[in-house]
């Protein structure tokens, strides 16, 4: 999927952005519409490269980013290394299947 056009296909994208930036308890909430979403790795990419610090996005809070971006500081490309591991477990996962 192209980069710029993975937001028309995230699960949240007929939701109201207020369910999305929100505080507290709700975020709870507004990280169950990640849950299953076809484009969950390039939405926190996304979130991630640009360093944006509001709302949910491939279903982790601002404040669990932060921390990511913490215990990985020289992390160059969320995208590159958030998609090799999409890879790398539906490749893994494949073979288990055929196992």
């Amino acid at each position: 999927m192209n980069s710029q056009d993975w937001a028309s296909a995230a699960a949240c994208k007929a939701q109201a952005p207020d369910e999305l930036f929100v505080k507290g308890a709700a975020q709870n909430r507004a990280k169950q519409l990640c849950q299953g979403c076809p484009v969950r790795t390039e939405c926190l990419a996304e979130a991630l490269d640009n360093r944006i610090e509001w709302g949910v996005w491939g279903g982790l809070t601002e404040r669990e980013r932060r921390a990511l971006l913490r215990r990985r500081p020289n992390v160059t490309s969320w995208r590159a290394l958030l998609e090799a591991a999409r890879e790398e477990h539906v490749r893994v996962g494949g073979q288990a299947a055929t196992a």
